[in-house]
């Protein structure tokens, strides 16, 4: 077995994605690994060797049959198994097959946090020339608050994810779309049944993928004694260094309780005085530097509607005590037919991102809850919650 030394940032799910191994594997390997929740920067860890997957030949495969079921090219059949030739292929042989080719640059290699939505953007915005990105303004720790920028269109529209720290799962999931709607662009061919260029020539589509970076980092990867607000942090996470339920920004403000929509009602309602890992709605409106500067775009772009992304339900919430124009209602059904998820008329609930979008523009707005279980939502869930957002955000850019 191969050693390695855990470094900061590190994670189960990271090193064995590194490393070609399952999550299991490591813990098999170093037991100790499964018992906390957080890897700690120095300590020594045993890799097991990969397993390379193998395959037994089937009657009526081909090099190409397989290449495509497994994802590879079949030239790269030879080169993993040196005197095979691609043109003689017996039944029963058993061969090894190369790794998968990534068919998407946004992927999952573990958890996905600020440094790889940063990496990713720049890939993005070289590779798809159409996307732009700017920042509009810091977190509490001073991380960058993307926004991201496609069309040319004269409406525009709104998107956030990760408003929630434990919610990270969206902005990977939204940024697929992003992906794909821009490939489609490029290629020039159908998305869903949609004419991309449609869209991009009457919307312009903004997106800020990850509204909570310093919250995220906390959820993946906790807290270590040199951080800013560690001893804080253990005090309002309860005593517990397990930082995985943690909803709120590095201050333990819940940013989805930020907005100034009837806010004053909200905070009687959570009965929350002090920081925590949710629920505690701040000390004022906007107080925290991650809302503000969402509510201070979204007032510059002044966007015909909006979408807030959140885990878990498959739920969308459409109202806001009367606020919501007409159209609002027909238009979540429109969203839950997309995608199966189920419209609803959201009762006593105030201060959230899309309260006072309704409230201060009177255009529809909505809460998307995707995916189900507890969150964070399990890595294993991605490619499917990628069909249902993709799915949401088709019918989202085309509704009129």
């Amino acid at each position: 077995m191969r050693q390695y030394i855990v470094q900061k940032g590190d994670t189960l799910l990271r090193i064995a994605a590194k490393y070609g191994l399952a999550r299991e594997q490591l813990i098999t390997a170093n037991p100790w690994a499964g018992q906390q929740p957080y890897l700690l920067p120095g300590q020594m860890m045993f890799l097991p060797t990969s397993l390379r997957r193998r395959y037994v030949i089937q009657e009526g495969d081909s090099p190409e049959s397989i290449a495509r079921t497994f994802h590879f090219q079949p030239e790269t059949l030879e080169d993993m198994n040196p005197g095979m030739s691609i043109y003689t292929f017996p039944i029963g042989k058993t061969i090894v097959l190369p790794p998968s080719e990534p068919r998407h640059r946004i992927r999952l290699s573990g958890e996905y946090g600020p440094r790889d939505l940063a990496v990713d953007l720049d890939v993005l915005t070289v590779q798809y020339p159409k996307i732009e990105c700017s920042t509009i303004g810091v977190s509490v720790m001073g991380k960058p608050l993307h926004a991201v920028k496609i069309g040319v269109g004269k409406r525009h529209l709104h998107v956030n994810a990760s408003l929630h720290a434990n919610e990270w799962i969206t902005t990977p999931c939204l940024l697929r779309f992003l992906e794909n709607y821009a490939s489609a662009l490029t290629e020039g061919y159908h998305f869903d049944g949609y004419e991309p260029d449609k869209w991009y020539q009457n919307y312009t589509l903004w997106l800020v993928p990850m509204a909570n970076p310093d919250g995220v980092e906390l959820v993946q990867e906790g807290v270590l004694p040199d951080h800013r607000y560690y001893d804080q942090l253990l005090h309002w996470n309860g005593g517990r260094d397990d930082f995985r339920r943690w909803k709120a920004n590095i201050h333990g403000v819940d940013l989805g309780d930020q907005f100034p929509a009837h806010w004053e009602e909200e905070v009687e309602r959570r009965g929350k005085t002090a920081p925590c890992p949710q629920d505690y709605a701040g000390a004022a409106p906007l107080c925290e530097p991650e809302a503000g500067a969402l509510a201070r775009h979204t007032l510059q772009i002044s966007p015909v509607r909006a979408v807030s992304l959140h885990s878990q339900g498959q739920e969308i919430y459409w109202n806001y005590r009367g606020y919501e124009p007409q159209e609002s209602e027909r238009w979540a059904v429109t969203l839950g037919k997309a995608s199966s998820y189920r419209p609803v008329k959201l009762q006593g609930s105030d201060a959230g991102y899309k309260d006072w979008f309704i409230q201060h523009f009177r255009r529809p707005g909505f809460t998307v809850e995707i995916g189900r279980g507890f969150n964070p939502l399990p890595v294993e869930d991605f490619e499917d919650l990628c069909v249902e957002v993709s799915s949401i955000m088709t019918a989202f850019m085309s509704l009129d």
